[in-house]
């Protein structure tokens, strides 16, 4: 069974939104544990737009299955996921003026940076993906950094405005996904997912973990969290039936 993880960073967006306590992302993340998520994703970022250090580290107590932090390969983010140990780190690109990850990691153009990134947090024992666009030469550089994981970005599948774009796009997650799993990665997809478009990445072969965010944040509004990670559990389940 592919394991959901649910990234909360938007129920951060909206205390920020404020500058209050509440929503509480922690309740948040125990709501979602208990509609069945597989763990919890979060995106510490560098500007700080939503998920907060305070957040994390509370995390890190409450989450006992799976706590997953995107992170830039900025020093500071990384010192502070040495510290917290999270059950995996997922580096991602980050651009201070997007609204929110655009595209992939290219770890062949970022070589150093990742490669120091990735050799600092498994000094500490925390495994590592990389958020990546599904091309096989950024696999294979993935490989050869030493990550665990690579995470497939399924925005441009997610962003595509006719029928053969996402059939393209479908055909290339599936080769880069093969290319991985013979590799030796660990698979794993996310962005722009939601309860419509996630059947079909949901039957892509080698895939181990989805994590969507802001879909489920949008239908909890509506329908509360547990109900939302369960609704989306069960489509995901529906891809293999």
């Amino acid at each position: 069974m592919i394991r959901l993880g649910v990234n909360i960073d938007h129920v951060a967006t909206v205390r920020q939104a404020r500058r209050a306590k509440e929503p509480d992302p922690v309740a948040a993340a125990v709501l979602a544990i208990l509609g069945g998520a597989d763990g919890i994703t979060v995106h510490l970022r560098e500007d700080r737009r939503h998920i907060q250090d305070q957040d994390v580290i509370q995390l890190r107590k409450v989450v006992k299955n799976r706590l997953n932090l995107e992170m830039s390969v900025a020093d500071e983010i990384v010192e502070f996921a040495c510290q917290v140990r999270p059950d995996e780190a997922t580096l991602v690109p980050e651009r201070r003026e997007e609204l929110t990850t655009e595209g992939g990691l290219d770890v062949i153009a970022h070589h150093a940076a990742v490669a120091n990134a990735i050799g600092r947090l498994r000094r500490v024992e925390v495994p590592v993906s990389l958020f990546i666009d599904p091309r096989l030469e950024q696999v294979e550089a993935a490989k050869n950094l030493g990550a665990d994981a690579i995470e497939f970005q399924t925005a441009t599948y997610s962003e595509a405005k006719t029928p053969a774009e996402r059939l393209n796009q479908i055909a290339l997650l599936q080769q880069a996904s093969a290319h991985a799993v013979a590799l030796g990665l660990h698979v794993h997809m996310g962005h722009g997912l939601n309860y419509w478009n996630v059947i079909d990445i949901a039957r892509i072969p080698g895939v181990e973990e989805l994590n969507i965010g802001h879909s489920i944040v949008s239908r909890a509004v509506l329908v509360g969290m547990e109900r939302a990670v369960r609704e989306m559990k069960e489509v995901i389940r529906s891809a293999h039936r």
